[in-house]
């Protein structure tokens, strides 16, 4: 794990004179109050020093911005799904590449391991469909059996995962970094032996209700506490979660037009407010699909795709593209971001809900359709319910009780078909599943081409729907991560006159 610092040397000696001035030397005061911040004799009111986000591995960041989403290219399908408009995206980390299938592996590995004696179908339920690679007029059968499973595809990204799967094992992927950030700092120590609902969630920690092989003990400052307690997200300790990036996300970070500044900030300068050119592919050059650098690899493609019927990889012995099927995830060029296959080698399933109208219907900040907003089952002393039997707290859906005075503009817990299909639209009769469409709140997004796709498809304003419970051997995906605080990596948020303000924000 790396560490965003991003406070600047001025700023932390400015902390330090503030923290003179309290009781002892090593606490903090309260600009509002006057009180000492981390002293027992002061009500043990805890500010830890924040050394910046801890961030997982594999992740480059992505700098937020706004832009021109939707279509760039001719719109050959006639569908009108993607009108473009300008938002704003905030800054996040994302994954270098597509989840490899060495990775789903560990993650199956360690579901088995955990789960597999007392809740075998959890295990089942996590596997990939190979079979997803059959095809009736075509030998495949041999990718059907090796291409998850083989040594020899270790690192080529997995396929046949539905959307469902992507979540869970994002979710996963969270508590085993987590894990090994406190085990690292010694508040916890290796436990390989975790079954059923006695292993390490985040959430689950952080509420108190997982201990496992306990290292050192963070010490509790409340002078009526227990003297000691588990690490909580206030520590600036635990990363946030891992999740599928939104549409808007995956597209902006796919442009990578951070390459088209001329003029970035950097050490030296603020940095222009300007993109010189738009994208129609996420390498570098606008229109081509193939390097245009004068050097060895001069005309070699920049992406794995399909160049005609029957043109899947080319000729023997020059080999256009090199792979016939998904490549290594880190083959090809990478973006100005950092990031691989964001066209070609495979789509990649995203956050949202389907819509056609989506584009048009959507904020123009963060915009994103799919959110169910849920709670911490709580009991009747408003403590939080006991663990499940997979060791996760309980989640369920908001109600008008949560609602009651408060100032929202939604009325329940479910707002995927705001404005699209729920009883204040005017389109609802659209969306007869099954009968007239394939369209529903199952419907999840995909973006980028695949091996299997023309160029056409390499666009990042393409954007395509299966269903949540589905796989494809065409379909992967990658995670990303919330950037919290700054949307810089070394500079507070806003812009200082002077002395940099006290304000702490990595």
């Amino acid at each position: 794990m790396k560490k965003v610092l991003g406070l600047p040397l001025l700023l932390l000696l400015t902390l330090i004179m503030v923290a003179s001035c309290g009781k002892k030397s090593s606490n903090m005061v309260s600009s509002k109050t006057g009180w000492n911040f981390n002293d027992k004799d002061y009500g043990g009111f805890e500010v830890p020093s924040y050394e910046g986000q801890y961030v997982g591995p594999g992740l480059s960041f992505v700098q937020g911005g706004t832009f021109t989403m939707g279509q760039t290219e001719e719109d050959l399908m006639y569908e009108s799904n993607n009108t473009p408009r300008r938002v704003t995206v905030s800054s996040f980390f994302m994954d270098q590449t597509e989840v490899a299938n060495v990775h789903y592996r560990e993650y199956l590995y360690w579901i088995n391991r955990t789960y597999g004696s007392d809740y075998p179908e959890v295990y089942v339920k996590a596997l990939p469909d190979t079979t997803s690679w059959r095809s009736e007029l075509q030998y495949n059968e041999p990718l059907v059996e090796y291409y998850f499973r083989h040594a020899a595809y270790n690192y080529y990204p997995v396929v046949g995962v539905s959307w469902e799967q992507a979540n869970e094992y994002c979710k996963w992927r969270t508590d085993r970094v987590n894990e090994l950030i406190l085990i690292r700092k010694g508040y916890m120590k290796k436990n390989p032996y975790q079954v059923a609902d006695d292993n390490f969630v985040s959430k689950t920690y952080a509420a108190g209700q997982y201990e496992g092989t306990p290292g050192k003990k963070k010490k509790d400052l409340n002078p009526t506490g227990g003297g000691d307690r588990n690490i909580n997200y206030s520590d600036g300790i635990l990363i946030s979660d891992y999740r599928l990036p939104t549409e808007a996300e995956w597209e902006y970070a796919a442009y990578g037009l951070i390459g088209n500044n001329p003029e970035r900030d950097s050490k030296r300068r603020r940095g222009e407010e300007v993109v010189t050119d738009r994208k129609v592919y996420p390498w570098g050059d606008n229109h081509s699909t193939r390097s245009g650098n004068r050097d060895y690899y001069q005309g070699e493609f920049l992406g794995n795709f399909r160049r005609s019927n029957g043109d899947m990889m080319g000729t023997a012995g020059g080999l256009n593209d090199n792979a016939d099927i998904p490549g290594p995830i880190y083959a090809y060029k990478a973006n100005s971001f950092g990031l691989y296959h964001m066209a070609g080698n495979v789509s990649e399933w995203v956050l949202d809900v389907y819509r056609p109208m989506t584009q048009m219907d959507a904020s123009d900040f963060r915009p994103f359709r799919g959110n169910k907003y849920m709670k911490y089952k709580t009991l009747e002393d408003f403590t939080l319910e006991e663990k499940d039997s997979l060791g996760r707290l309980t989640r369920v859906p908001v109600d008008s009780a949560d609602l009651a005075g408060k100032y929202v503009t939604y009325q329940g817990s479910n707002v995927v078909g705001y404005l699209d299909g729920d009883s204040n639209s005017s389109i609802m009769a659209e969306y007869d599943y099954a009968k007239t469409t394939l369209i529903n709140d199952e419907a999840h997004v995909y973006k980028g081409g695949s091996w299997n796709d023309r160029a056409y498809w390499m666009n990042p304003g393409s954007r395509r729907f299966m269903q949540a419970d589905q796989g494809s051997s065409k379909v992967g995906f990658r995670c990303c991560m919330d950037r919290l605080g700054s949307p810089t990596l070394t500079t507070p948020s806003g812009n200082y006159f002077g002395l940099f303000g006290k304000g702490i924000n990595k």
